[in-house]
C-alpha cells in the first residue's frame, strides 16, 4: 500500500504537471474548505463559490509554493476566512476576522507518525514470515479491504478456503506480534 502523500507533496506534484495529484488534493481538502466556508457564511451557494475560488488560488500559487513557510491547509483556511469575510462585509453581514476560530491542524504529531511507521514495518515483517497464501489473503482482506468473494476470485480458490487462510494468518500474526505490544504502543489498547 502506497504511503499517503502530504498536502505539500501533492501540491508540488501538481505544479510539476501531475493532474492526479490535483484530484487527490481536491478530494482531500474540498470538504474541509466547504465546511469552513459554510459555517462562516451560512449559505451553501456562497460557500461553494468561496470553495471554488480558494481552490483556484491554491492551484495558481502551486509553482511558487514554499512548504517551509506554511502548511497548505493553514494557508488555504486563511484564504477561505478572508474570502468569507469579504463577502460578509459586502453584504452588510460583517464579522471581525479575529472572531473567526482558527481551524485545528489535523496533522499527526511526529511521534504518532513514527509510531505508525514502526507498526507498519512490524506488520509487514510479520506478514513476510507467513506462508505466501496466508499473507496474501490477510493483506487483501485487511490492507486492501477486499471482500472474501473477491479475494477468492483473485486467489483462484473458494470463499471457505479464503476464510480459513485469513483466520490462520491472523492467529499467526497475533502470535508473532504479541511480544511487541508495548514497543508498538499497544500497551493501553485492547488490540
Amino acid at each position: 500500500m502506497a504511503p499517503v502523500q502530504s498536502d505539500a507533496d501533492l501540491l508540488a506534484a501538481f505544479a510539476g504537471g501531475d493532474r492526479g495529484a490535483a484530484l487527490t488534493l481536491t478530494q482531500r481538502l474540498t470538504p474541509r474548505v466547504m465546511g469552513q466556508a459554510y459555517r462562516m457564511l451560512g449559505n451553501r451557494t456562497e460557500a461553494e463559490d468561496v470553495t471554488q475560488d480558494a481552490m483556484m488560488r491554491l492551484w495558481k500559487i502551486a509553482p511558487d509554493w514554499d512548504a517551509d513557510r506554511a502548511q497548505v491547509t493553514t494557508w488555504l483556511y486563511r484564504v477561505v476566512a478572508n474570502l468569507c469575510t469579504d463577502r460578509l462585509r459586502k453584504s452588510g453581514r460583517g464579522v471581525a476576522l479575529d472572531a473567526i476560530e482558527e481551524p485545528a491542524d489535523g496533522a499527526q504529531s511526529a511521534a504518532d507518525n513514527m509510531q505508525d511507521t514502526a507498526r507498519t514495518q512490524a506488520l509487514h515483517s510479520a506478514l513476510a514470515d507467513l506462508p505466501d497464501r496466508q499473507a496474501q489473503a490477510v493483506a487483501l482482506r485487511h490492507l486492501e479491504e477486499l471482500g472474501n468473494p473477491e479475494i477468492a476470485t483473485i486467489m483462484d480458490t473458494n470463499v471457505r478456503t479464503v476464510e480459513s487462510l485469513i483466520a490462520r494468518g491472523k492467529r499467526a500474526l497475533i502470535a508473532k506480534l504479541s511480544g511487541r505490544k508495548e514497543e508498538l504502543g499497544y500497551e493501553d489498547d485492547n488490540r
